[in-house]
């Protein structure tokens, strides 16, 4: 039997990679936090039906969405281990009305949006789901308070998703780096499997909801009818996992403004501007469909956008269609 390969462990990348950079002190700390929550939610995951946590909870979110008790169980775990890193000053969440402010001062905090776990809706049928963060620095001297999670994307240290599927993986992104973390479930630890992501020059699918087209106006129907032209359609319904494979293979994930959500669908500060923020390290873009995603100045914490993400070239020719009109 072959020997295993040595891995580096994500402990050992973080102290690495930061351990001289004062502009990263307790970054570490936070992503570490991060794993730690995320090796929690995925045990719960993979023992869903088993340890009863499956369904829903007969509340309603801020959102507006009906609450999967996985979701609040994964919220829950995400902010105890956020909030004991010692580095975190204050948390915002998809499923809480407002902002877990840490007690105590946190002099080099960090602030993380989150989205613990993404694709609710396929929680129940054993469809890949992920985790969404993303983290912001405290200004210097700053008491936290609600306002202070109104930052624009383009102000981000640091992004990072979890994908739990057939295997869990966590990428992280800082400036110009991505690298993607492997979980070793015996050991508990995440391992460097994915050094140095670059989203593939070739762009090989596009992610959309093809059920929505009815309700798009003429120049987003047409930039969709010109993806579905040129590409293989590939659709989870999972954020994450779309996104997660577009990354790795080369494709463009897009969920327009429609005639019903002029707004757009998804959440800027959760999920959009993370993963903005990853996909542009990675050499990527992300876009409304008007601007860029990283340039928007945030008016509410739960604000919705439309989201259109993957390779450049293609964002930036969808983009000129959907505009143009």
């Amino acid at each position: 039997m072959p020997v295993a390969e040595k891995r580096t462990t994500l402990q050992e990348y973080v102290t690495s990679e930061w351990q001289d950079k004062p502009q990263t002190s307790g970054l570490g700390a936070v992503i570490m936090a991060i794993a730690e929550g995320s090796c929690r939610v995925q045990a719960l995951v993979q023992q869903a039906a088993l340890a009863d946590v499956l369904g829903v909870t007969g509340e309603t979110n801020i959102q507006g969405e009906i609450v999967e008790r996985l979701d609040t169980a994964s919220s829950d775990i995400f902010v105890e281990t956020l909030s004991q890193s010692g580095h975190v000053a204050a948390i915002g969440c998809e499923e809480i009305e407002k902002p877990v402010i840490v007690e105590g001062e946190v002099a080099d905090g960090f602030i993380v949006l989150m989205d613990p776990l993404d694709g609710s809706s396929n929680i129940d049928v054993a469809v890949s789901i992920g985790s969404i963060f993303g983290i912001w620095r405290k200004r210097p001297d700053e008491t936290v308070n609600d306002d202070s999670l109104l930052r624009p994307g383009n102000e981000q240290v640091a992004a990072a998703y979890v994908v739990y599927g057939s295997s869990t993986i966590l990428v992280l992104a800082t400036k110009n780096n991505v690298c993607g973390f492997t979980l070793d479930v015996g050991s508990g630890k995440f391992s460097v499997t994915h050094p140095n992501i670059k989203i593939p020059a070739d762009c090989l699918y596009y992610s959309t909801n093809e059920g929505n087209n009815k309700v798009l106006d003429e120049p987003t129907r047409k930039a969709i009818t010109l993806l579905r032209n040129k590409y293989s359609q590939r659709y989870v319904g999972s954020l994450v996992a779309d996104f997660h494979r577009n990354l790795l293979k080369g494709g463009i994930f897009a969920y327009p403004a429609d005639q019903n959500r002029k707004d757009g669908r998804l959440r800027l500060m959760y999920e959009a501007n993370p993963l903005g923020f990853v996909v542009e390290q990675a050499g990527g873009a992300a876009s409304t469909g008007f601007q860029r995603i990283l340039d928007i100045i945030p008016k509410q914490l739960h604000q919705r956008t439309p989201l259109i993400l993957g390779n450049k070239d293609v964002v930036e020719e969808t983009v000129s269609v959907i505009s143009a009109g």
